[in-house]
């Protein structure tokens, strides 16, 4: 039986990983510090609900090692006897970046050589995450208009040839391209097959979001919650949001095509949406308004951002298939099923 290891296999997007490999006959190793220093800013969370993806994972049979990344002999410990890694562990917010630097160039960078490293030793395929963020804002801010509900450009999508690093570069920028660069130089020194999946806006369930992080979970558990919601910037801002089981499904797809390089892994022009519209849809589902509050444009933050997925099409044979109406209906039946794992009433 293959056997795949899942760095931050309890987070988010790890979990889902794990849940679909386990499905699907393999063994599953859940690779993970359970840190949770990036949910220090969610103030709706319970403590204990830090634990519901591994609960989630062991009642599935996965193997759950509560290690860290940046342990290099460990990693090589758990890592041998694997068929494939799926590098999901990083620190994944802009504002926790600048706060705490240190962290963000250890997680994201030597986290990432690390598991290169495992993955050259053991001779085996990896596919690690990476962000849009490696773009930097100024440039493809400055090519947006704006409309009624949302920022628009021509083209509408991106490629992977986009320049990187355009203009205002901050820790996460930093770390994100260091660490995409590095596999570039393994696919290209050690012929190793690798993968860096540029992903856009991911949600879904197991998600707990955040003003950081994960911002259409952060609305829709905002607004099942009633409590106030706060928006940066004017709310055009537009991403071709990704539903989690999707984000999984590209990394089966790397594993039975594996055609190293850098992909775009995003919903494309099908999945666009603003911040406003995604409110909006939101509401429309709960039937409920959302409490909204507006605050400055956050240092950083790139207004608009629309994959072209034509690579990933042609090489890995992926498309999305979850678009924003279905995978939003899911989330919020998974925040009203575990309203639980949630506090309630906060001022």
């Amino acid at each position: 039986m293959p056997k795949v290891l899942v760095t931050g296999g309890c987070g988010f997007l790890g979990s889902h990983i794990c849940e679909l490999f386990k499905k699907r006959g393999w063994d599953v190793i859940a690779y993970d510090n359970m840190t949770t220093y990036e949910f220090k800013k969610n103030a709706y969370m319970k403590p204990e609900s830090r634990y519901h993806n591994q609960r989630l994972l062991e009642d599935l049979g996965v193997k759950v090692v509560i290690e860290d990344v940046r342990d290099k002999e460990t990693l090589f410990l758990w890592t041998e006897g694997c068929d494939y890694i799926c590098h999901t562990a990083a620190q994944p917010t802009m504002t926790l970046s600048w706060e705490e630097p240190e962290r963000d160039f250890t997680t994201n960078v030597i986290g990432t050589f690390n598991v290169l490293e495992a993955a050259r030793k053991f001779n085996i395929p990896v596919v690690s995450c990476n962000s849009i963020h490696c773009y930097g804002p100024d440039k493809i801010n400055s090519e947006i208009t704006e409309r009624e509900t949302r920022f628009v450009r021509e083209p509408v999508a991106i490629d992977e040839n986009e320049p990187l690093l355009q203009g205002v570069v901050t820790p996460l920028h930093a770390s994100k391209t260091s660490a995409e660069n590095y596999i570039r130089c393994y696919i290209d020194t050690f012929k190793l097959k690798a993968a860096s999946f540029r992903l856009t806006g991911i949600y879904g369930p197991n998600q707990f979001g955040g003003e950081d992080h994960g911002w259409v979970a952060n609305f829709a558990i905002r607004n099942i919650l009633e409590m106030p919601l706060t928006i940066f910037g004017a709310g055009k801002q537009l991403r071709d949001i990704l539903y989690a089981t999707d984000v999984a499904e590209a990394f089966w797809c790397f594993y039975q095509n594996p055609v190293s390089g850098i992909y775009n892994i995003g919903g494309g022009g099908k999945t666009m949406i603003s911040l406003l519209e995604c409110i909006e849809l939101i509401e429309k589902i709960t039937g409920k308004k959302s409490d909204l509050r507006f605050g400055k444009d956050r240092f950083g933050d790139l207004r608009y951002y629309v994959s072209d997925i034509s690579k990933a099409k042609k090489y890995l044979k992926w498309e999305p298939k979850v678009m924003p109406e279905e995978g939003i209906q899911k989330l919020i039946d998974w925040i009203k099923k575990n309203e639980n794992l949630f506090i309630k009433n906060l001022n």
